[in-house]
């Protein structure tokens, strides 16, 4: 009994799903209500240029480079040539002059290691800047599960104020409002231009 057909499987196949001309339904069927199998000409809306699918390797790429770890890191490189840069501006702007009345002045070896000395501080200071905020944003993203102006500001109120609660609660308070609305500023910036 098993072995001959289902009249009404079979009176259901021929039955027409979406129109009632074959040719039509056929093509309903092909772009509509193709269901069982894999199609093979997929879509892509162009919007702005050539639309391109992104392979296995570029999107392993782009996950290496908006990871936590990188973009703290570049943070961290990237503060310390700034920080750099801006010590060796303000040590060749105000270098340490001798006093009028000793009458040893100072020499170039020396005037050169003060500089070094000036860009390193700086170069620090504004690398681990960098890196604690990079790291805060990232974490606050990842914990609020959103990407928007807010993840600057909150980064920047825990950054400044962990960076002003060394001189104390007042200077952490004032250090925290200080930098939440300079990163703000700055993401309302980036996003609106």
């Amino acid at each position: 009994m098993s072995m001959l057909p289902n009249p009404s499987k079979k009176a259901e196949d021929n039955r027409p799903s979406f129109f009632e001309n074959k040719e039509l339904d056929d093509m309903a069927k092909h772009f509509i209500g193709n269901f069982q199998r894999y199609r093979e000409n997929i879509i892509v809306p162009k919007i702005n240029g050539p639309v391109s699918i992104k392979t296995n390797e570029e999107k392993m790429v782009e996950s290496a480079l908006e990871s936590c770890t990188f973009k703290s890191m570049m943070a961290c490189v990237l503060g310390y040539g700034l920080g750099a840069a801006i010590g060796l501006f303000s040590s060749s702007v105000s270098p340490n002059i001798a006093a009028p009345n000793v009458d040893k002045q100072q020499t170039v070896k020396e005037i050169f290691r003060e500089m070094r000395q000036t860009t390193h501080s700086h170069a620090k200071n504004f690398a681990l800047i960098g890196a604690v905020f990079a790291i805060v944003e990232c974490s606050v993203e990842g914990h609020r599960g959103k990407s928007d102006w807010r993840n600057g500001t909150y980064a920047g109120a825990i950054t400044g104020g962990l960076i002003g609660l060394r001189a104390g609660i007042k200077a952490g308070i004032i250090g925290a409002a200080g930098f939440a609305a300079f990163s703000s500023a700055m993401d309302y910036y980036m996003r609106h231009r």
